[in-house]
């Protein structure tokens, strides 16, 4: 125990408000006993994002605040700090955390939970950085979601064929689950806001779905992975396989296999990586920059400090020596619940539990009521019941009731109203309006005054 916590109870930091974070607090603040520890989160965003649902946002099917969960509500009894933790003292058991506001201070811990997450992997492509959009974050499935229907708006108020072109091509690059479900839940937004412009069809929108490797959705395995491509394609997506983004300068994209087209819109969902942040905690990590854990999930040669989720390489005891759990929702909650377990183990001098999951399955949307699933490892869904089993399987997952009880409203509003197909793309920069206005009033004044003297 540190100095501090002599006569204080032991304090248990977690760094990170995601899965991991949230769920092992929730865990933590149901089991603690009364001044058994206190919890502190720490994170750069009050809120955690339910990740699966980013495709939905992104498409219109589940509003955004409904796929968030503010952590404060959350964890009414740990202290939530709003900020960063940019590095550890693991000697004098202290983490520095620089505040969304004032100056940096140093925490002091008893027991470190390491819960960053991962942040999009990206390459040095020409361009990419500067005219690319992720979808890692609920603000980035907005942002593209207006982006799109925005597209449609320039495209139909334009006969300029160069214009229109590049307006309605669509490129989403990485055949796995993100860029999958993102490709199918905008086209089918696309299609049905379409609906509604005189001079913009489906007809004239392209949309490429751009992978690597040579199959898309692995995880799914081939052949429903076949059955997707080919679902999209006839939908009308050009899906390219073992190919690669060469360039995107000026929105002008270049893929390895030749292909060439303006496009106004390229979304990059191939892979993720550990946050950089980890390089300054002062822990093993693996070649991939993840944090080596036991199955315990306690971080190798440390007794102190844990972690899992995407920032850690745990090992999959249900596969193998050499192997590692893939970072996905699944893994990430229920090694949570572990976590918290194993840490509170250690409190009360038990002996701790090794990670050891069982595979529930894979489930992916494709657009509204189109998807595929496997369940429990035997069963394989496609088209209407796996998109089924998508919702009600995500849907059971959201975290809170009450961020339940609204998409489960959303979904069944949707049933009886049309999709809204609104877009808001000043909302990305909501003061131009008020700049706009406040640079022309003396402009106005000026004509004002004019006026009143002729």
């Amino acid at each position: 125990m540190s100095a501090s916590a002599a006569t204080e109870p032991p304090r248990i930091l977690v760094v990170g408000g995601g899965y991991v974070g949230l769920y092992t607090a929730l865990r933590l603040l149901k089991k603690l006993r009364r001044d058994e520890a206190t919890v502190t989160v720490v994170d750069p965003r009050s809120y955690m994002t339910y990740l699966p649902f980013l495709p939905e946002a992104a498409g219109g099917n589940v509003a955004a605040r409904n796929l968030v969960a503010p952590l404060r509500p959350a964890l009414k009894k740990a202290d939530v700090v709003t900020g960063h933790v940019v590095g550890i003292d693991h000697t004098r058991k202290t983490a520095t955390v620089v505040p969304a506001a004032g100056d940096e201070y140093e925490l002091s811990f008893d027991h470190l939970v390491v819960a960053t997450g991962s942040v999009s992997r990206t390459f040095p492509i020409p361009g990419l950085a500067e005219e690319a959009i992720g979808l890692k974050t609920v603000e980035e499935a907005i942002g593209l979601r207006n982006h799109v229907l925005w597209q449609l708006d320039l495209a139909d108020s334009t006969s300029d064929p160069e214009v229109r072109r590049k307006a309605l091509t669509f490129v989403f690059v990485g055949g796995g689950f993100a860029g999958v479900e993102a490709i199918g839940e905008v086209e089918d937004m696309a299609r049905d806001a379409a609906e509604n412009y005189a001079n913009v069809s489906r007809d004239d929108m392209r949309f490429l779905l751009v992978e690597a490797a040579n199959r898309i959705l692995p995880e799914m395995g081939p052949d429903l992975g076949v059955w997707t491509r080919e679902r999209l394609e006839a939908r009308g997506i050009e899906v390219y396989l073992e190919t690669s983004l060469e360039s995107c300068v000026g929105r002008h994209v270049v893929l390895r296999n030749g292909v060439e087209t303006p496009a106004s819109t390229i979304v990059w969902t191939a892979g993720v990586k550990p946050s950089p942040l980890l390089a300054d905690f002062g822990l093993p990590l693996g070649p991939r920059g993840h944090i080596d854990t036991t199955p315990t999930l306690q971080v190798q040669g440390f007794d102190h400090v844990w972690s899992a989720g995407d920032n850690a390489q745990v090992p999959d005891l249900a596969v193998g020596d050499g192997a590692w759990c893939p970072p996905n929702a699944q893994h990430a909650v229920r090694q949570a619940l572990v976590l918290a377990d194993n840490l509170l183990a250690v409190l009360r001098g038990r002996p701790q539990e090794k990670y050891r999951h069982k595979n529930l399955g894979a489930v992916a949307s494709i657009g509204l009521h189109k998807g595929v699933a496997i369940m429990f490892g035997r069963y394989r869904l496609k088209g209407r019941p796996a998109w089924w089993f998508h919702r009600l399987y995500h849907g059971s997952r959201v975290p809170t009731t009450n961020r339940k009880i609204r998409v489960f409203l959303d979904w069944t509003l949707a049933v009886f109203l049309r999709r809204e197909t609104v877009g808001l793309p000043q909302m990305t920069h909501p003061r131009n309006a008020f700049i706009d206005a406040s640079q022309a009033e003396p402009l106005l004044r000026r004509a004002d005054r004019s006026n009143a003297l002729s």
